[in-house]
């Protein structure tokens, strides 16, 4: 189907544009027409030919820009202004190019008759189902404004998050990339030098600078090989990861890893609840909301135990007694569960939940340098070690022969 870049004026006379696709123009000019809108100019383009539709593909909705078109739009509507009013003046202070595409496409749908949700959920790849559904549940009870101030919360929480593990990590990342950059330097300019040294005269090279040259030769003789099996690598990593048993695994392995995995686990399960929370308060019926939360996690381990609770509550059990036998949840998340379940206030409770994961996560985070610092020392130590041996061994031999 061809695509076509329209230019229309509303009812209001303000011009608007954007892209739809349809059979022809003659389609595309009647369907605008049909949607209350005044045409300018409707013209078929080739995306293949358009370098700004191509690098648009590739070029995703910020989480920093959601956060601000989440924000701005609470306070336009808490103002009591018409929706099509507040997109318009969104649009106009958004940077995202992308994001002005969208809310131009959303402007177009709601002035066509769509709800607010239903033109959301054209835009997979902007806004997923938590954020439509939850707008739904906002337009149907008329708090669309508070649901607006949760989702910037939920989006505010989960910036908050990925700052403080980038923070974190971002020490030992740096000593990481030191020591491997020392070692190549070491290997590729420093030993092959006193290789050439060492065989004039003849000195028998030990294990250590035989298998570093052997490394050195390789990737000198076989760099492009290198390459290609290291791109080969994650090619068919990523593909495997992408696979159900694959992710299951892969997802299996980053909650066992020591100092990192506790944190994730409790990152993901603290986003369940976080996430759980607001969307019981938005009047989402419970399954919905689970099967909901649980995509949120971005683990599959904690998505099987969420439907697993999914599953008992469908058969009309409580909340707390299939987390009482998975042992992902500690038993004090799985009384203050019980708790909300008996008292009614299971959005407070599980609120509560998440504010407890987060106290967990942000005391290992903060002691992350100290935890891992014997793995970086003893990993430091090993490498030092290894191209010592490596150079002062067969000068100490080389020594022994000019005594000789």
């Amino acid at each position: 189907m061809p695509n076509f870049k329209y230019k229309v004026r509303d009812k209001y006379g303000r011009p608007l544009n954007g892209t739809l696709g349809g059979e022809n123009k003659e389609g595309v000019i009647n369907y605008l027409k049909k949607m209350g809108y005044t045409p300018i100019s409707v013209e078929e383009y080739n995306e293949a030919f358009s370098i700004k539709s191509f690098l648009l593909k590739f070029n995703k909705v910020k989480l920093e820009d959601m956060i601000m078109f989440t924000r701005q739009l609470v306070t336009l509507q808490s103002a009591g202004l018409p929706l099509l009013m507040n997109l318009s003046a969104v649009k106009e202070q958004t940077e995202s190019s992308v994001l002005k595409n969208v809310i131009s496409q959303l402007s177009l749908d709601i002035e066509g008759g769509s709800t607010f949700a239903d033109a959301l959920s054209r835009h997979p790849n902007v806004f997923d189902d938590l954020y439509v559904n939850m707008i739904k549940s906002g337009e149907i009870s008329g708090t669309l404004d508070e649901v607006l101030e949760r989702l910037a919360s939920l989006a505010e929480y989960q910036m908050e998050i990925k700052a403080k593990v980038k923070s974190a990590t971002l020490y030992p990342v740096i000593v990481v990339i030191t020591l491997v950059v020392a070692f190549l330097v070491v290997v590729t300019f420093v030993l092959p030098r006193f290789a050439d040294l060492f065989s004039r005269f003849g000195v028998d090279l030990p294990l250590p600078t035989k298998i570093l040259l052997m490394i050195n030769y390789v990737v000198r003789r076989w760099w492009y090989a290198c390459i290609a099996l290291a791109g080969a690598a994650v090619f068919l990593f990523r593909a495997y990861i992408k696979t159900a048993h694959g992710r299951f695994a892969w997802d299996n392995f980053k909650i066992k890893v020591p100092v990192f995995g506790p944190i994730m686990l409790k990152i993901s399960l603290s986003r369940f609840a976080r996430v759980t929370s607001s969307l019981i308060k938005s009047g989402i019926p419970l399954l919905q909301v689970l099967d909901m939360a649980s995509k949120t996690t971005g683990n599959s381990i904690v998505e099987r135990a969420i439907d697993n609770i999914k599953k008992a509550v469908n058969d009309g059990k409580p909340m707390h007694e299939p987390m009482k036998i998975d042992k992902l949840f500690p038993p004090i998340v799985t009384q203050m569960v019980s708790v909300g379940e008996s008292t009614g206030k299971l959005d407070q409770l599980l609120a509560r939940v998440s504010d407890y994961y987060d106290r967990q996560v942000d005391y290992a985070l903060k002691n992350l340098t100290t935890a891992i610092e014997p793995l970086l020392i003893f990993c430091l130590g090993g490498m030092v070690l290894t191209m010592a041996l490596a150079i002062f061994l067969p000068l100490w031999d080389m020594m022994h022969v000019f005594k000789g």
